[in-house]
């Protein structure tokens, strides 16, 4: 009898580990969906469409498998001469699957005054600009545009929070969509943190 009991309890004990192992595993597969979702659940940048500064319709899906950098731009800005930086990198990486994207605003100080052509009028005589422009918008506050939301918005982009400081903040964007970094307004676009990004592979 002592032997019967003793084999049942083994058994019970066997089957108490087994069970326990079993249920480690799908906690830890849990897990490790969960974090998987939480990673794949990011928005991206192409779900958007925008007017640009001509009226036309700019799909951000157009810019899937390439580096894309985001700025807000000022025609009234001390920092304005960055526009020049901005061309000269556009022109040199963009046969590199790399792009740049203005959006003009007024938020700052009141330094983009302009209407959209008259934004695109100064633009072009003045600095030549050639990269993507699009419609001047809000990037702060309780107006501010959907793209700026997502940039902006951790809950959304799934990198961090972060609020436009000034004229000219960059946020650089990878050939997924993803948002990857945030630079502050007085880096430059020659700056090797920009350079160094596009150029790796």
């Amino acid at each position: 009898m002592k032997k019967l009991l003793i084999a049942s309890c083994s058994v019970m004990s066997l089957w108490s580990c087994q069970n326990n192992a079993q249920n480690k595993t799908v906690a830890a597969t849990t897990t490790s969906n969960t974090a998987m979702n939480t990673t794949v659940s990011a928005e991206t940048v192409y779900q958007f469409k925008v007017q640009d500064l001509y009226g036309k319709t700019f799909d951000f899906a157009s810019l899937k498998g390439k580096k894309v950098l985001i700025v807000n731009t000022a025609s009234e800005c001390g920092l304005t001469p960055q526009y020049k930086d901005l061309e000269a990198l556009y022109q040199k990486y963009k046969d590199k699957n790399f792009v740049i994207i203005g959006f003009p605003a007024n938020n700052f100080g009141g330094q983009e005054p302009g209407t959209n052509e008259q934004i695109a009028k100064f633009c072009q005589m003045n600095y030549g600009v050639s990269f993507p422009m699009m419609g001047k918008s809000s990037v702060k506050g309780n107006d501010m545009n959907e793209v700026y939301q997502f940039l902006t918005q951790k809950k959304r982009n799934g990198l961090q929070d972060s609020d436009v400081e000034w004229n000219f903040q960059k946020y650089l964007i990878n050939e997924q969509g993803h948002l990857v970094k945030v630079l502050s307004p007085r880096v430059l676009p020659t700056d090797n943190e920009i350079v160094d990004w596009i150029n790796n592979k």
